[in-house]
């Protein structure tokens, strides 16, 4: 009987020493994995900082734009607000141009 209590010990090690060696092949391939998101990561984060600072430069030129359109805007509301003063101004002259020819040429009425 020590004979095979001795074997069983012995399978049992061997057992053991596999599962070591499948515990550590794992862990190198977990690490290599995890090496290799580490390097997707920073590539991730460098072309995150690219499209920030595109994005950035995009938004200033949008601001820009936007700025001067908005002059652009304003100019064309004062030249429609000057254009409708002259319509009312020139309304006003032609309400009044019969009236002011009748009086010139002496027109009376009956």
């Amino acid at each position: 009987m020590p004979r095979r209590k001795r074997a069983t010990a012995r399978s049992r090690n061997g057992r053991l020493e596999d599962a070591i060696a499948l515990l550590v092949a794992n862990e190198a391939s977990f690490l290599e994995h995890l090496a290799r998101m580490d390097e997707r990561f920073a590539r991730m984060d460098e072309r995150f900082a690219r499209n920030d600072e595109r994005f950035a430069e995009m938004d200033a030129r949008l601001e820009e734009r936007f700025a001067r359109i908005d002059r652009r805007f304003s100019r064309v509301e004062d030249e429609l607000a000057a254009i409708k003063n002259i319509l009312l101004r020139h309304e006003q002259i032609l309400e009044a141009l019969p009236q002011a020819i009748k009086r010139e040429i002496g027109f009376k009425p009956r």
